[in-house]
């Protein structure tokens, strides 16, 4: 995992001639949720997110027409290589009550997104 590359890849194709704004549509990882008291605390995802979009915000604030950033994903979903496991949700899915819980990386990004004027 390389956060700059995110950077790289915005400055380099934000360089082509008549390049739209460019938005980031898919970026996440996926790590172990373990469940402890109804909460996850995901802690590996929020610091995977902070690199990520302090990169993009980079970018941005260097000029990089950026209009987007999306999170892979908002809740826990099937993966077709890898079926209901690894979990990338921001919201755990317990697939077999269908009960969600937001992760602790979800109630990061809610708190991210009141403080950015970039999304």
């Amino acid at each position: 995992v390389y956060p700059a590359s995110i950077y790289h890849m915005l400055k380099k194709y934000s360089s082509y001639t008549n390049m739209p704004s460019l938005i980031v549509t898919e970026n996440g990882a996926a790590f172990p949720d373990i469940l402890r008291n109804g909460i996850i605390n995901d802690q590996q995802r929020i610091d995977f997110l902070q690199k990520y979009i302090g990169q993009v915000l980079r970018a941005r604030n260097e000029g990089v027409n950026v209009n987007g950033y999306y999170v892979w994903t908002l809740l826990d979903n099937f993966e077709w290589a890898e079926g209901y496991h690894p979990k990338f949700g921001l919201v755990h899915v317990d697939f077999s009550t269908q009960q969600r819980i937001v992760k602790a990386s979800g109630n990061w990004y809610k708190a991210f997104l009141k403080n950015e004027a970039m999304v």
